[in-house]
């Protein structure tokens, strides 16, 4: 994990999400193998650490959520974003979580952005109203950060058509329990990595 290279190479800042990208880096400079579970770094972020990663030979596995559930919601949404144009992510954490979105919503929305971009009902320039209100743009589709207590982690995926919906959500507990398998199998397959293989479900699928 990055805080384990982070303890090996004597940093002394706490991690955080401003600092786990330097942390990656010096790992994978070190020629050692990371496996990522921290918010905070973004698609770009994740470029330049997968072409440091192949220039050296090592792996790098980051996954925003590590729950096997988690990762099948990705892959689900992923089918649907295929067939399906419009659709918004809604990302629910406690609210002392200081980093919006949560890296569960913005690797799903960055997935997502992959296949192709939603369509937009009413163009940013056109609204009424403070445009914060529609949410943040990643990846090109809308991502709203509710940040209430008796929340831990959960994620929403909302797909919209012409009279009906499609919802997927997953909903995580206080526990660690559900991130247990789907680490270990990162741990697992990040020695046979060369560069970035981002989210659970490009190992659960062979993506």
């Amino acid at each position: 994990m990055a805080s384990e290279a982070a303890a090996r190479f004597g940093a002394e800042q706490p991690l955080r999400p401003t600092v786990v990208g330097p942390h990656v880096r010096t790992a994978i400079e070190a020629g050692v193998h990371v496996v990522v579970g921290s918010s905070g770094l973004t698609a770009e972020d994740y470029a330049a650490l997968d072409a440091l990663a192949r220039e050296r030979g090592v792996g790098v596995i980051a996954a925003g959520n590590f729950s096997v559930m988690a990762a099948v919601l990705s892959r689900a949404a992923a089918l649907a974003a295929e067939h399906l144009d419009h659709w918004e992510i809604i990302d629910y954490a406690s609210a002392t979580k200081p980093d919006v979105p949560s890296g569960t919503a913005r690797e799903l929305a960055e997935s997502l952005g992959a296949v192709r971009a939603p369509e937009q009902g009413v163009a940013e320039a056109d609204l009424i109203g403070p445009p914060e209100a529609r949410g943040a743009d990643v990846a090109g589709g809308r991502v709203h950060s509710v940040r209430l207590p008796s929340f831990v982690v959960s994620t929403e995926v909302v797909f919209g058509g012409d009279g009906e919906r499609l919802t997927l959500r997953h909903d995580a507990g206080a526990t660690p329990d559900p991130y247990t398998a789907g680490t270990l199998l990162a741990v697992r397959r990040v020695g046979g990595t060369v560069g970035v293989r981002r989210g659970l479900d490009s190992l659960l699928f062979d993506r």
